[in-house]
């Protein structure tokens, strides 16, 4: 290799000078464009932040919504048996009393007339040779043939409640 003459210095000098600015002018298009590109993958980057931020926080209310029509649901549901239950409850003491009503009618001056009333009718629907035995619950039960009528107290308590169903189901709407 052989070395440059002398004074070759100064006159490369603009050409240094030139190759120099050129380097750096491209290194700053360069490092404006990696800044462009870094903007645009920051901005990028912070619109999907926020895509996924929303579509999150949408997921998170319907979720806390759904959540709430669940627990409100379930909460209403409990509530409706707790009412079912009382009112069942209270139906099964009620037919308790009224059974045990109508047992003491047992004790009363006037059953033996009630009884003379119970047989007669018996004997109006199943015809004059029924079979007509008192009942061990009070009342009496007859039997002609395979045709049978209970006239027993409990029995004619509990169809007296049956019958009376929406006037005891309105205890319960009030």
């Amino acid at each position: 290799m052989t070395g440059l003459p002398s004074g070759s210095d100064s006159s490369l000098a603009p050409l240094r000078d030139s190759m120099h600015a050129a380097a750096r002018a491209t290194a700053a298009e360069i490092l404006d464009s990696a800044h462009t590109q870094a903007q645009a993958l920051v901005d990028a980057a912070q619109l999907k932040a926020a895509t996924i931020l929303a579509a999150a926080t949408a997921d998170g209310e319907a979720a806390a919504q759904s959540e709430s029509r669940m627990r409100s649901a379930r909460v209403r549901r409990q509530a409706h048996e707790a009412v079912l239950t009382t009112r069942n409850a209270l139906r099964l003491q009620l037919q308790g009393q009224v059974r045990e009503s109508a047992l003491a009618l047992r004790t009363d001056e006037r059953y033996p007339t009630l009884l003379d009333r119970l047989t007669e009718r018996s004997r109006m629907l199943l015809g004059p040779d029924t079979t007509v035995t008192e009942s061990p619950d009070g009342g009496v039960i007859a039997e002609a043939g395979s045709r049978r009528v209970d006239f027993s107290l409990p029995t004619l308590a509990a169809g007296t409640l049956d019958r009376m169903a929406p006037e005891v189901d309105g205890l319960w709407s009030r």
